[in-house]
């Protein structure tokens, strides 16, 4: 079902909401609650945190035309709630390769297989 809305909400965000705040919103992943009531939907938003703000406050401001067009193209009885949510995990992976390269350069980490090798 995830899966499904993922691809769903990726479509209605990418190609039907014509706010210029969402040009940037890439639908990453969505995250469903056992009972199908909620709905997590996370989200990349290209920019600063500026625009990452804007682009979650037009999200949720046009959540409800979202779970109606979901609940309609994949003939849902009822179609979850939807929370727009920025995804960090791309940002949290870039900091810790950030973090391990200044380590590098500081000759305070060393990778496995350079001292196996």
């Amino acid at each position: 079902m995830a899966e499904a809305l993922k691809e769903e909400i990726a479509e209605i965000v990418g190609f039907e909401l014509e706010d210029p705040r969402l040009e940037a919103v890439t639908v990453t992943d969505v995250t469903v609650t056992d009972d199908l009531r909620d709905a997590k939907v996370f989200v990349v938003v290209e920019g600063g945190d500026e625009e990452s703000k804007k682009a979650l406050t037009a999200l949720q401001h046009a959540a409800g035309y979202v779970r109606q067009q979901v609940a309609m193209n994949l003939s849902l009885r009822h179609a979850p709630h939807l929370l727009f949510v920025r995804d960090t995990a791309e940002e949290n992976a870039a900091n810790v390769e950030r973090v391990i390269t200044d380590l590098r350069l500081k000759g305070e980490f060393e990778d496995r297989k350079e001292s196996e090798g």
